[in-house]
């Protein structure tokens, strides 16, 4: 299968790499900021090209590997052949709105965090694919097994709350990391003093379920330490707030009472 990659960002760095890998080659690259297609080619042996119209009749498949916003304004733009399937990457946009340029229409949505500087073994992403019609479900289907052992056929309502868990999992749980750094550097700590504690939160979670694994004193309803924290972020007024709509929603789930919380 010949594939074209629109995109250059970290989705199509990782997901071209491990196609490749895969034995998929990826003939073609496109992004709207030209530098950074040439620096995705050179890396993995494609040719950049720098109009959307240039696209070879050869590929296959074309994988809009961009931010949500451009999915759109990109698929437009793009002069599919009837037998091209045109699929998009994202956890939150639906399958229907490549629909208007092509019912060879689906979706290849690798659920993982993604870092040039990281390296991934794609072999363990879950990816969730979801497709018009049956023969591109079965095209999609084969794909994702080569690429990963973890591959789920998931509606676009489905990944989209499955967008939202993992946002909940990962984006807002590293903005939490980030401010319990900022906390540990106004009081001269290392935050390699936490690093251990990370560690094995997220390694607990391989084990047994978040639900399980809940410790700490709003799971305990330890309404004096709670106190105690508060007032140590007087002076951070979002980061209090935060705070304690979290600690209420912890209790709630476990002791079913926040009337002491205020």
């Amino acid at each position: 299968m010949n594939i074209a990659v629109l995109g250059a960002g970290n989705i199509a760095w990782h997901l071209s790499k491990a196609l490749i890998h895969a034995g998929h080659p990826v003939k073609q690259i496109w992004n709207r900021t030209a530098e950074k297609a040439v620096a995705l080619a050179l890396e993995i042996g494609a040719d950049s090209i720098t109009h959307l119209n240039q696209i070879d009749a050869d590929i296959d498949l074309i994988i809009i590997a961009v931010s949500d916003e451009a999915i759109t304004s990109v698929a437009k733009e793009l002069q599919l052949l009837p037998q091209q399937l045109l699929v998009h990457t994202s956890g939150s946009t639906a399958l229907n709105v490549l629909l208007p340029y092509t019912q060879k229409a689906g979706v290849l949505y690798p659920l993982q965090t993604f870092s040039k500087a990281v390296q991934i073994d794609f072999s363990q992403i879950p990816i969730a694919i979801e497709a018009f019609d049956e023969s591109s479900t079965q095209v999609l289907f084969n794909l994702a097994k080569a690429l990963s052992t973890k591959t789920y056929y998931i509606n676009t309502q489905q990944r989209l709350m499955l967008h939202t868990a993992a946002v909940f999992a990962c984006n807002f749980t590293n903005h939490f990391y980030t401010i319990a750094q900022t906390l540990m550097q106004q009081s001269g700590l290392d935050f390699n003093l936490i690093r251990p504690l990370i560690q094995e939160t997220a390694a607990k979670v391989q084990q047994i379920l978040p639900s399980e694994a809940q410790t700490g004193p709003a799971k305990r309803n330890d309404q004096l330490t709670i106190q105690k924290h508060l007032e140590l972020l007087q002076t951070h007024t979002a980061w209090k707030l935060l705070y304690q709509q979290i600690s209420q929603d912890i209790v709630k789930m476990y002791a079913k009472d926040t009337s002491s919380l205020k």
